[in-house]
């Protein structure tokens, strides 16, 4: 017997699934088959590596120095900003450290001057997933700022490292602005180390909740595309500025302009 006809021995012990045909539809682990009682090795070495990827995610640094350089080429303004949490160990241990400034923050925000109240401050945080910011944020904000009109007046683009989502509020606020709008990585999932969330909250102060902000997740090109997440977030700035609210009271009316947009109350992606 040749070896083109030889069969591969590991393939012939894998007994397949029904349901393996679905999974050119999605990246979920479904119709694996077995080897025996056990999974096959290769869905094993697979699921192993994804989760690596996730762990890795989550304890990646924010590169913000290129981020910043990224930005600026781009014509924005930025501000280097920390939050309470020293470094990715505090981080991770102490989410509450996360929501709040360092003094050297909160400093440098009640010396930036803006011209006028800004209409937008955008925060950029690195969250769970660094990794996410480093590749979606730039991409979306740039499909963002031409959806805007002219009458968006933007602060600088506050960089946050060991960021929160709960730490747009006091920028936001420190800044004057009407809306925070704060790009984060998720918690990272085993088929997507790299998602990105979006909140938003109408006149951001410390002590806003959950309930008072919109949420738009799983920003990536395998989820929800940048350009499609900037069209839904700048339908969703421009109806909270002419309605003044966000969360719960902002609702999704936009019909098939696009994707929905879900109100995040209680399940956070993000690990708040």
């Amino acid at each position: 017997m040749s070896d083109d006809t030889m069969s591969d021995p590991a393939s012939d012990s894998i007994i397949p699934n029904p349901w393996s045909t679905l999974r050119r539809h999605t990246p979920a682990r479904i119709g694996l088959g077995r080897a025996g009682v056990s999974q096959p090795t290769a869905a094993h070495l697979a699921f192993q590596l994804a989760h690596a990827q996730a762990r890795d995610a989550v304890h990646r640094e924010l590169d913000h120095e290129a981020l910043a350089a990224s930005l600026s080429a781009a014509g924005l303004a930025t501000l280097d900003l920390h939050s309470a949490a020293t470094d990715r160990a505090m981080y991770l241990q102490r989410p509450d450290l996360g929501r709040r400034l360092d003094d050297r923050s909160t400093a440098l925000l009640a010396g930036c001057e803006v011209e006028g109240p800004p209409d937008l401050a955008l925060i950029v945080a690195d969250g769970l997933s660094a990794l996410a910011i480093e590749r979606h944020a730039l991409a979306f904000i740039s499909a963002l700022r031409p959806l805007l009109a002219n009458d968006w007046r933007w602060a600088p683009v506050a960089i946050a490292r060991q960021a929160r989502v709960a730490i747009g509020d006091p920028i936001g606020h420190a800044l004057g602005a009407k809306l925070a709008v704060v790009l984060i990585g998720e918690r990272p999932g085993l088929s997507s180390p790299d998602s990105m969330g979006v909140y938003v909250t109408w006149a951001p102060r410390p002590g806003r909740v959950d309930a008072e902000r919109n949420c738009i997740s799983n920003v990536r090109p395998e989820g929800l595309a940048p350009e499609a997440a900037a069209a839904r977030l700048a339908w969703l700035l421009n109806e909270a500025r002419s309605r003044q609210v966000t969360g719960v009271a902002l609702k999704d009316e936009s019909g098939d302009a696009a994707p929905a947009v879900e109100t995040r109350a209680s399940f956070r992606l993000d690990g708040r």
